[in-house]
């Protein structure tokens, strides 16, 4: 979703399903640390508030985006009710970016092709280091807390027998 003229934390919370009953596993990358926190805060502060018990929250560390595929393949083995897969890659001067940002939202889709716990996509893929901080906490609003809401609405429709 573009963030031009959108607050990513804006929504109408009426229209969020109850998390008392789901767990929820977040993935987070340790690079660009200051941007992963941040989205990191933005989805329990939002699990929490539609009522995922801190208890049923689970957050798992890997070093870098790429390796978020095989961290949240690892988290659906525990079978929670979704995956959110929390990373920041900001471009630099090579093709380093492109084929990261590839293969982070290339894994995941087939991730989510294979197997019945829903993993969302939380990944900023920036231009910028301002462009993140926009999007985990600043002028945009936090990208974790939509991640947290989409993660919810996924649990939600897996629940449906």
């Amino acid at each position: 979703m573009a963030t031009a003229n959108q607050n990513l934390s804006s929504y109408d919370p009426s229209t969020v399903p109850d998390g008392s009953l789901f767990t929820v596993h977040l993935v987070v990358s340790e690079w660009n640390s200051s941007i992963t926190e941040a989205l990191c805060e933005g989805a329990v502060v939002t699990l929490n508030k539609h009522g995922v018990k801190k208890s049923n929250i689970k957050i798992w560390t890997v070093p870098g985006s790429f390796e978020l595929i095989y961290g949240a393949k690892k988290a659906q083995s525990f079978n929670p009710d979704a995956v959110i897969a929390i990373g920041s890659v900001i471009k630099g001067e090579t093709q380093h970016f492109d084929f990261v940002c590839q293969a982070v939202s290339q894994g995941i889709k087939d991730l989510n092709i294979v197997s019945d716990v829903p993993v969302i996509f939380c990944v900023l893929t920036d231009d910028t280091l301002d462009q993140a901080k926009d999007r985990s906490g600043g002028r945009h609003g936090n990208k974790g807390t939509e991640a947290a809401l989409a993660a919810l609405q996924m649990s939600k429709l897996r629940a449906i027998q």
